[in-house]
């Protein structure tokens, strides 16, 4: 399956029954490493706009816009309010997978600089990479896409292991503009 067909299966999963300003409104959701990460930060535990403010660094007022968008358009749900610090009404926030699910058009770049934003300051302990050049005809790379995409769905399927830690998986595949040698 190319990345052309993965993205149109995946997009006719999201955009059944969806006007095209909704497309258009999920897809600029997703066109920000800060939103990427809040649905990272929300994919296996509640938090709250106060909460992801700290944990990223930013402003409460600017995280409430970068929630109340992830909210409008699917990415987030409210989760019951809970009370807070001096019984401040709070009310969390979880990821519902959708992004999952959504081919993100020209998104490429965004994913790229939200992992950069991800590994930075982990010790290279940390980071386990591996980079490979490979040369494969259209039908091995067909082959190659599919069987990682199927890894990556078994995975994701299980759900998540109530004893694990959290780690994120980046995976690239893309053409080398190494020229050929002329012979």
């Amino acid at each position: 399956m190319t990345g052309q067909e993965r993205s149109s299966i995946e997009r006719s999963v999201v955009s059944v029954n969806a006007d095209d300003a909704e497309v258009q409104a999920r897809a600029r959701a997703l066109s920000s490493p800060v939103r990427m990460r809040i649905l990272r930060l929300c994919a296996f535990e509640s938090r709250t706009n106060k909460e992801l403010a700290e944990l990223l660094g930013v402003n409460p007022g600017t995280m409430l816009h970068h929630v109340r968008t992830l909210v409008q358009t699917g990415y987030l749900a409210a989760q019951p309010e809970r009370a807070g610090a001096q019984g401040a009404r709070e009310v969390p926030y979880r990821a519902t997978g959708l992004s999952w699910r959504t081919s993100i058009p020209e998104g490429s770049h965004t994913l790229v600089a939200t992992f950069l934003q991800q590994i930075e300051g982990l010790r290279s302990e940390d980071l386990d990479i591996a980079w490979m050049g490979l040369k494969l005809n259209a039908e091995h790379r067909v082959e190659l896409e599919r069987r990682l995409y199927a890894l990556l769905d078994e995975f994701r399927e299980r759900g998540p292991d109530a004893d694990g830690d959290t780690y994120s998986l980046f995976t690239a595949l893309h053409p080398d503009h190494n020229p050929p040698s002329g012979r």
